[in-house]
């Protein structure tokens, strides 16, 4: 049997890339890609990746039945690893907590040497951590202290990355970041765009590593959405939008491509295009939920009292249109009481949905789903969340400020700038039924308001399961850690269903290296 091909994932978060190339197989039905070392500094998105790699010491018809027992909260992390020793601990020599940049470099290329074992066709995957680059993070930071973007450490983790590059010389690189990169500047005060830097540094990382040095080593860089030779690529042509492949999220992000220059044959394929998939088509056959009820005690009749509310609030409700008025008042009236607030795993039969990509989500040993747990809100805020779904219902999109009444505006000092504005003017967003939804980033954590479920009569945000699903993890696939957590692993997680068409294009690179080097 072939030797699957190792894989190095570093600033891996919770595995998204990592698990999309370790779902690639053969026409067999064997894995072609094996994740041999991950590393993440946090702490509960490393005990994810540690859950993953014990899941994937097994083959699909061989799961253990403990694993779905630990998922339905049956047994502890500690039985399961107690059970299957081995499995356990290759599970934790395969995921490894640390921060580069703090480990020791030579520890670093010690453990990268001993996962690889002496292999030279492999592929190293991963991207730093991306706030310091992304365009809501930048305007936070300089609006909090205009000198913490400039200063910001994670502007110089990618040379990490280029350390590893330099001292393994993987023949394929595969680097994730999100879209703000390529407006980004390295300093405040030099205005040169941290891009063309990176790009610059990429394709020789040991003239980056050692300045001055003309040491062989190289790489062309290519895009995985356009087909045009590295020296013809604009900054532009490395974003790939995820929703054009099949993705149920309009997710933009930069992925470069790097095939070492020694090894180049010609130039790799590009990702295929597919039909765009929507929001409902991959959680509407998920558990219906309801959403809780904070500062004050929460019962299905005060949650449904709360919501319905609004169609008795005074004279602004009788100003709305006659279609939306009417559209509040019968959504309203069929708001039940049998809905729970969900949990951490929730028994459902998931074998008779229709749900797209059915054998990619569904695992039918599972018998229900894992982190399907709805957040709690204020009554206003369930006031909110019950009008923009319903309005959306109706006007086939989100509602910006400017479409809500002034009365259920949130009394914030800086909502009054935001109304008329086009940015941040979104500031409660459904995201749409029969449309992919919008990008899922790590500020889910915070609270749910850009992510409100289509359907009015749920009236709340979106759980992680969900959040997941429109990132395309698998329902196995068990995030650890409080719900905050959780939900912050998911938002920064590359989409595994995406990972998956990526590394067959780097599988068809790597087929075609071999054939050139031993012609």
């Amino acid at each position: 049997m072939t030797t699957p091909i190792p894989v190095i994932d570093i600033f891996a978060g919770p595995g998204g890339l990592g698990e999309g190339f370790s779902s690639f197989k053969n026409k067999e039905g064997k894995p072609i890609f094996k994740i041999k070392l991950s590393v993440e500094m946090d702490e509960f998105a490393h005990k994810t990746l540690e859950l993953r790699a014990f899941f994937r010491q097994f083959s699909s018809d061989t799961i253990p039945p403990e694993y779905y027992d630990y998922l339905k909260n049956k047994i502890s992390r500690e039985e399961l690893f107690g059970k299957y020793k081995r499995q356990s601990l290759a599970a934790k020599k395969e995921a490894w907590k640390a921060t580069l940049g703090e480990e020791p470099v030579k520890k670093v290329r010690t453990r990268i040497s001993e996962a690889l074992d002496g292999a030279t066709n492999w592929v190293l995957i991963g991207g730093p951590p991306c706030q310091a680059y992304s365009l809501v993070g930048r305007s936070r930071m300089r609006g909090e202290n205009p000198w913490k973007y400039a200063q910001d450490h994670r502007h110089h983790l990618y040379k990490q990355y280029l350390r590893i590059l330099a001292d393994h010389q993987p023949p394929v690189f595969v680097m994730e970041n999100v879209k703000g990169l390529l407006s980004a500047t390295r300093t405040k005060t030099n205005k040169q765009n941290t891009f063309d830097l990176i790009i610059k540094d990429l394709k020789r990382p040991l003239r980056a590593k050692r300045k001055g040095t003309e040491e062989p080593l190289s790489y062309h860089l290519f895009s995985c959405s356009t087909k045009k030779t590295d020296n013809k690529l604009e900054a532009n042509d490395f974003v790939v939008r995820s929703e054009e492949y099949g993705i149920p999220q309009a997710r933009h992000r930069v992925i470069i491509l790097g095939i070492r220059s020694d090894l180049y044959s010609s130039d790799p394929d590009i990702l295929d295009k597919a039909g765009k998939v929507s929001i409902n088509q991959v959680i509407s056959d998920l558990p219906k939920l309801r959403s809780g009820l904070s500062k004050e005690i929460d019962t299905p009749e005060k949650w449904r009292t709360a919501i319905q509310s609004i169609v008795q609030a005074g004279q602004w409700f009788t100003k709305l249109s006659p279609e939306l008025k009417k559209a509040l008042n019968e959504n309203a009236s069929k708001i039940n009481l049998t809905l729970t607030t969900g949990g951490q795993f929730l028994p459902a039969n998931m074998t008779s949905t229709k749900l797209y990509q059915f054998d990619w989500y569904i695992d039918k040993s599972l018998d229900g789903v894992c982190n399907h747990e709805s957040r709690t809100h204020i009554k206003k805020d369930l006031q909110r969340y019950f009008f923009a779904a319903v309005f959306a219902k109706i006007n086939k999109r989100s509602p910006t400020l400017d479409d809500f009444p002034k009365a259920l505006l949130p009394k914030h000092k800086n909502i009054k700038t935001k109304v008329g504005e086009t940015i941040f003017n979104d500031r409660f967003r459904v995201q749409v039924k029969g449309k992919p939804s919008t990008t899922v980033v790590s500020h889910i954590s915070k609270d749910g308001h850009y992510y409100i479920h289509y359907d009015p009569l749920q009236c709340r945000s979106l759980t992680v399961r969900e959040a997941a699903r429109l990132q395309t993890f698998p329902d196995n696939y068990f995030f650890e850690g409080t719900r905050t957590q959780q939900y912050h692993q998911v938002g920064n997680a590359v989409p595994p269903l995406l990972a998956k068409q990526i590394a067959g294009i780097v599988y068809d690179a790597l087929q075609k290296m071999r054939k050139k080097n031993h012609a």
